[in-house]
Parts: structure tokens; sequence; C-alpha cells
């Protein structure tokens, strides 16, 4: 059975109850990034085997019954955010071999619930584009129709969502960059209000403007994420 497009808040019954290991949801989405990710070129690094490993991990917890409230939720984290130890690019072969000394605020919110970080995401490079034709790493492709745009900047995170890569991403969106691929492949973006949540580890294209914010299939799912991530961050300007 695939869970890749159940919404979190029933994998979470499931989980709870001991009728589903974080470990075969980890496995469902990986599943469809060997499927699909070639075509679509959505993600641009995937953590397999940490994703894997961190799994066992909150599998431990929950039966511990000390996992955090976004345990086995798999997100997919678009390439303008921060991740401690891990390559940030800005879908720009400028930042070729650099990796991120701290992770952003809002990536290490969902860590600290023990969310899994299953890679990182195609953009227009340093965000600024609309159709997320613009990266260094090539175009994303539709789920829908690989003849059309994904939109953009978000557009990798965007298509992750939508064919099921991921069950949330985290996107940005100055001028409509979570919006419009959220538009374009039918699925939920959100953009915050500005400062709601914090952009400390997020590489800036307009500071006065930029906003993280998620994207996913149900209403539900970004409720809980955008109440994890948000919040008060002495370290945001």
């Amino acid at each position: 059975m695939s869970y890749t497009s159940q919404p979190y808040v029933k994998i979470r019954e499931k989980l709870l109850a001991g009728e589903l290991s974080v470990s075969t949801i980890v496995q469902s989405h990986l599943d469809q990034i060997h499927i699909h990710n070639k075509a679509l070129n959505a993600f641009l690094e995937v953590y397999e085997g940490e994703a894997k490993a961190m799994a066992l991990v909150v599998d431990a917890k929950l039966k511990a019954g000390t996992a955090g409230r976004l345990a086995g939720l798999v997100v997919g984290i678009k390439d303008l955010l921060c991740y401690q130890g891990h390559g940030s690019q800005a879908g720009s072969k400028i930042l070729n071999s650099f990796k991120s000394t701290f992770s952003a605020t809002a990536v290490q919110r969902l860590l600290d619930e023990d969310a899994i970080i299953i890679g990182r995401q195609n953009c227009d490079e340093f965000g600024m584009g609309s159709t997320n034709e613009n990266s260094a790493f090539g175009p994303v492709l539709n789920f829908a129709n690989q003849a059309y745009v994904a939109g953009g900047s978000s557009g990798g995170s965007a298509v992750a969502v939508q064919a099921g890569m991921c069950q949330v991403s985290l996107g940005t969106d100055t001028g409509g960059s979570i919006r419009m691929p959220a538009a374009f492949c039918g699925v939920i973006g959100l953009k915050p209000t500005y400062g709601k949540v914090s952009r400390y580890g997020l590489m800036a294209y307009t500071s006065s403007s930029d906003c993280v914010g998620p994207i996913a299939k149900s209403i539900e799912d970004i409720r809980i994420v955008l109440n994890t991530i948000s919040g008060k961050d002495i370290k945001d300007q």
C-alpha cells in the first residue's frame, strides 16, 4: 500500500496505533523518487541513506512514547534553505560544493519535531523566475503533463508533493514563488504573513518580502507545519 497520497494527519493516527512504521513511509516516498525524479527533475539531491537511518530513530521514539508531533512527516526543502552539513546551492553552479554550517530556523523546527528531510529541491536560480526553467540544473517538469511548466520559483517543491515524492515541501515566496507552482501543480501552497516564519537560513532574494511557507496536498497538513515553523526567532532580522 502506498502512503504517498495520504494526509499526514491520517498517517499519524496509524503511527500512534502501531499499525504503520516511519521506515515504511520513507520507503514509499523514496520509491516515488526513484520512479519519477529523473524525468521531473524535482530533487537536486536525495538523502536516501540518512532518511532511512532517521526513520529507524523515529520509529524507536514512537515505541518509547517520546516522538515529536511531526514524527514520520517526510519533507523536502527548497534549495534556498540551509540545512547543516548539506549542500545549499540556490539552483546555481556558483555554489557547487558549498555545504551549510547551520540550519534555517524553519528547517530546524521541523527536525526538532522528528520530521524527516528527504532531500533538497530544484528551483529557479536564486529564486529568480516564475516557471522553474531558470535553474542551472535544468527545468522542473509538471507531473500532470511534462509538456507544461511547474511554476516557480518553488517548482521542485510543488512537483515533489504533486508526485508523492514527499508529503510536504518547504518553499519560499517573494512575489508568488509558492503560490504559482502550487496552483500550476494542483496542490496547496501558503505564503504566510511576512515575519510569521523566520527568514534565518534563507538565501535572500528580497529581504523585505521573502517568506518561507509550506506546500502540501492537505489543508490540515499545511496547518500543522505552519504551527511548527512559525513564531518569534531572535536570529531573524
